[in-house]
Formats: structure tokens, sequence, C-alpha cells
């Protein structure tokens, strides 16, 4: 048995939770912050069998994408201004999942 943590953006979150479970996948959903945007973000939770863990990663994988998104730096000092602070926009590649699978040594429900 499997263990798999993803996270997702909070925008694919819902899909990928509905499509798991009508695939008859057990999850667990967490509310969690990202750390680089600040962003809200989605923590799944799912105990899987070894024969069916490819099926719930290309579920996962074919729901949730990468895409550029535009956010403002945090403010910069520009030294020639003085005490000023700038905010600049930048492109940042933002979504898909960060997926880790970790063996169970015991599982049980009581």
């Amino acid at each position: 048995m499997k263990l798999i943590i993803a996270i997702v953006q909070d925008e694919d979150a819902q899909r990928l939770v509905s499509t798991l479970m009508e695939a008859h996948f057990g999850v667990t959903k967490l509310a969690t912050t990202g750390g680089f945007l600040r962003a809200g973000n989605t923590t799944l939770i799912s105990g899987v069998e070894d024969e069916r863990l490819e099926k719930e990663l290309e579920i996962i994988k074919r729901i949730c994408h990468r895409h550029e998104q535009v956010t403002t730096t945090a403010p910069a000092t520009i030294p020639s201004a003085g005490s000023m602070f700038a905010h600049y926009p930048v492109r940042v590649t933002v979504g898909g999942a960060t997926v880790f699978v970790m063996d169970v040594e015991q599982f049980f429900k009581v």
C-alpha cells in the first residue's frame, strides 16, 4: 500500500477530488497555503493499493495543469530613488501538482 500526498492549486482541487471519488479512490482534503505566492492551495492525502497507484497518478496528471500567471514581487528598495518601494510584475509558472508517494507499513480502520 502507498500513501499519496498531493499538493494542488485550489482551482484544480474540487475537480480532482470529484474525479478521484468517482474512480473509487478515498481522499482527504486539507486547506493549506503556499509559500512563494502565498496563495491558497489544497493538500490531498490518499491511501491506495499498489496495483491502483498508477491509475490515481494518471488522474492527478490529467486534472492538474501548469500555467503561467503574472504576479507582483515583494517590495524592493530602489537605492537611487531613496527609500521608494517598487512592485514589478513577474511571470511565474503555477499549477500542476507536487506529489509524494510513500510506502505504508501498516494500515487499518477502526
